[in-house]
């Protein structure tokens, strides 16, 4: 299975997802088709390794970034974890738009095998944003109360998740985390165009000093 994953990767890279082909994959592992479907059935399950496959690499990544910076410092988690969401898809183009670019025509990603991989660099997003509300360290956000609709999907995620932080930071941190994967997706995908920025790691890192100023975090006085 690894195997398969591995050329998957390959193709993916090489021939875009929508071209992704089992009969290929056996052709570069040496066997016959028959051999292939005893372990991937279609192309679609092969799609589905591939995208629970890369989500878990990003989640990784993440993780371990996040964790790799003092526990009360709280922007500093944020901007690590949005380096580290920036780093992974720029070394991986093609398993990040399988992730978040353009659907894959005739592809629907089964929600009981993705959801969770897929959810985690949100969940630890709203984990930094929990610890520093714990923590005091955290502005409320001031503004308007939030629409019926939408108060009570952010209540119902305080309740899923047991959070502490009241809605009105559930609500920012999440157009927080729309936001960072808008501006890495622009890089990504090369919407500021190949000589804007000579840079474009100095303007990601402004923009992640906006994110923080919006996400209401205190700087680390320790």
């Amino acid at each position: 299975m690894g195997d398969i994953v591995r050329i998957g990767r390959s193709h993916l890279a090489s021939q875009g997802a929508a071209a992704l082909s089992l009969r290929a994959v056996a052709r570069d592992l040496g066997v016959v088709s028959s051999a292939v479907y005893r372990y991937v059935k279609s192309r679609d399950e092969l799609l589905t390794l591939l995208v629970v496959d890369a989500y878990g690499e990003l989640g990784d990544a993440v993780d371990q970034a996040v964790a790799a910076v003092p526990a009360d410092d709280f922007a500093e988690q944020f901007r690590a974890l949005g380096r580290a969401v920036r780093g992974w898809g720029l070394r991986e183009p093609a398993r990040y738009a399988l992730l978040f670019g353009s659907p894959v025509p005739g592809y629907q990603a089964p929600a009981e095998r993705t959801t969770g991989p897929g959810t985690r660099v949100v969940l630890a997003l709203v984990a930094i944003a929990e610890r520093a509300w714990q923590a005091d360290s955290l502005v409320l956000p001031v503004g308007r109360p939030e629409p019926e609709g939408l108060a009570r999907d952010l209540e119902a995620i305080r309740g899923e998740f047991g959070l502490k932080a009241p809605a009105a930071v559930v609500s920012r941190w999440v157009q927080l985390w729309a936001s960072l994967f808008g501006a890495v997706s622009f890089e990504v995908f090369g919407q500021y165009g190949p000589d804007t920025f000579s840079r474009p790691e100095e303007l990601f890192e402004g923009q992640l000093q906006v994110l923080v100023e919006l996400a209401g975090l205190a700087p680390n006085r320790s």
